[in-house]
Order: structure tokens, then C-alpha cells, then sequence
């Protein structure tokens, strides 16, 4: 159930930044700089998030208590 609950909350999340990022890439208000800045945060943040998820499955394949109850 957990499981359940984070994933329709990835998927909101999802959706909101979906409809936001060109809402706020397209706005002449914001000043370029500070577009091109949250640019590259947010690239910054895929590129950690995607480290992470794949030493996580790397950490997981080399586990050798996969038998063993916690």
C-alpha cells in the first residue's frame, strides 16, 4: 500500500512540473538568466537522482544475504 501511495505521488508530481516547465521556460517576465539557472539545477537533479537509482541496483545485484531473512 506504501508502494501505492508513493507512486500517486511521483505521478502528481509529475504532472504538475509537466505543465509547469514551459509555462516558466516560455514567460518573457523571468529573466533569462534565472531561466537558464533552473535549468540546470534541474539537470543537475536528474543526473543525481539517476546516480543514485543506478548504484542502488548495482549495491542490490552484489548483495549476497538476498536468502537471508531481515
Amino acid at each position: 500500500m506504501q508502494n501505492a501511495a508513493f507512486v500517486l505521488i511521483g505521478l502528481g508530481i509529475l504532472a504538475l512540473v509537466g505543465w509547469s516547465i514551459p509555462v516558466f521556460f516560455m514567460e518573457s517576465a523571468i529573466p533569462l538568466v534565472v531561466r537558464i539557472a533552473v535549468g540546470v539545477v534541474g539537470v543537475g537533479i536528474l543526473i543525481l537522482i539517476g546516480i543514485a537509482i543506478r548504484d542502488r541496483l548495482t549495491k542490490d545485484k552484489g548483495d549476497d544475504f538476498k536468502e537471508v531473512e531481515r
